[in-house]
């Protein structure tokens, strides 16, 4: 019998990755509470959001080439210790300077997830089942970022916001317990069968890749197609966990100290989009596509779909533009686990985590870029007494980034060859 551990450890990273988001996501649905307390305006809460990106974009950078040499293992271990203190920490702050240093804290900690995990899945799975792998666990993502409406709330009406902060950010340490005790790579776990770990290897590089100086990864085009397929779309996810629910507060009147079902359909949606679109790939490979055309036709429809977001400026109920929200942000979900996978089509092991972190980074600057426009453009329109109307010139951009993005890496690398060395 082939044996299904593989899985398992899909499991722990898809509980990594839920709790990721939930902690991210905890001072988006804090925003009004807080904007009350400490009197932020727009463009203040769009710095708080910046320290948050810029840091993770460092993180990232750091944690994909340190993850390469010390392994998933202590790297993710790491990496959820600093992002769970630093998640606890925000119950300290009594300043817009305070949050700011707690949310670079998080990021710098959080930044470990995605190297950790897309590494993980190179080393468990074939290539034929990582793109369905990264689907699992990245819908972590969107399970967050649904619990998070429901039991934020509910913590703040009962605690307070400071306790929201500490409990949210102290689960990060039974998942840490559970890594250590179930995880170990897939030649030296007791769990996996022989079989199991014949078809782990069964699409292994058939030719020797000599190992990739970090610096020359720059030099490949395919760094390139997954640079530019995270910076154009990553800030769009930003924009979706830490503006949405201010967006429906200030146009629809969406209640945020009481749990929101609104917030936790569209991000229960969110998963579909992220395992259907790791499936779908991956059933193009299984009927004969090569990897390249099964990824890159898989993420032209998914840049498609994110389009009717675009028809949000004309919703006049909060269910019309939940379902139009729900559509794009269940194609940027499909849409990235595709392009994490890419980098495991394109890259030998050894370098995974490395062009993670890189391609990190550059999603992470256009975090830290667009939130900056976002405060503008909203304060600009508050001051009209029109904030909705500032939300519409959002959407479009939001509608028109995966087309653009795709557009790019078609021109960088039609083919998305693997690299040889």
């Amino acid at each position: 019998m082939k044996g299904n551990y593989r899985w398992v450890v899909v499991a722990l990273l898809f509980f990594a990755t839920t709790i990721n988001y939930l902690d991210r996501q905890v001072i988006g649905l804090l925003k009004p509470t807080l904007e009350k307390e400490l009197n932020w305006s727009e463009t203040d809460y769009s710095f708080i959001v910046m320290c948050f990106t810029a840091s993770y974009a460092i993180g990232l950078l750091a944690f994909g080439k340190v993850i390469d040499k010390i392994g998933s293992k202590m790297g993710y271990a790491i990496s959820i210790v600093i992002w769970s203190f630093a998640a606890m920490a925000h119950a300290l702050a009594k300043t817009s300077f305070g949050f700011g240093a707690a949310r670079a804290a998080l990021g710098a900690g959080e930044a470990g997830n995605f190297p950790a995990a897309i590494k993980t899945v190179a080393e468990w799975f074939p290539k034929r089942e990582r793109a369905l792998a990264t689907g699992i666990f990245n819908s972590g993502a969107n399970i967050g970022a649904m619990v998070a409406p429901i039991m934020v709330p509910w913590i703040l009406g009962a605690y307070g916001w400071q306790e929201a902060f500490i409990i949210t950010g102290a689960i990060g340490f039974i998942w840490l317990a559970l890594w250590w005790w179930f995880y170990e790579v897939p030649a030296k776990h007791t769990s996996v069968t022989s079989e199991e770990l014949a078809h782990i290897q069964s699409e292994e590089e058939t030719s020797e890749v000599a190992p990739i100086a970090w610096s020359k990864l720059f030099g490949y085009r395919q760094t390139w197609v997954f640079i530019v397929g995270k910076f154009f779309t990553d800030p769009i996810w930003w924009f979706f966990l830490f503006w949405l629910p201010s967006y429906f507060s200030t146009t629809f009147a969406l209640d945020l100290k009481k749990p929101s079902l609104h917030l936790a359909i569209l991000f229960t949606c969110t998963s579909i989009g992220s395992i259907g679109g790791g499936y779908i790939s991956g059933y193009f490979i299984k009927k004969g596509w090569p990897v390249y055309k099964a990824r890159k036709y898989s993420m032209f429809f998914f840049a498609l779909c994110a389009v009717p977001i675009i028809g949000a400026r004309w919703a006049t109920d909060i269910w019309q533009a939940v379902f139009l929200i729900s559509i794009a942000a269940s194609a940027h979900q499909a849409w990235s686990a595709n392009i994490f996978t890419t980098v495991s089509d394109m890259f030998p092991k050894h370098a995974v985590s490395s062009v993670v972190g890189i391609g990190g980074l550059a999603g992470s600057l256009g975090g830290v870029i667009f939130p900056y426009i976002i405060g503008v453009i909203l304060d600009s329109y508050k001051a009209d007494q029109a904030l909705s109307a500032g939300y519409n010139v959002i959407f479009v951009a939001c509608g028109c980034a995966y087309l653009f993005a795709w557009l790019l890496i078609h021109f960088i690398s039609p083919q998305m060859k693997a690299v040889q060395s």
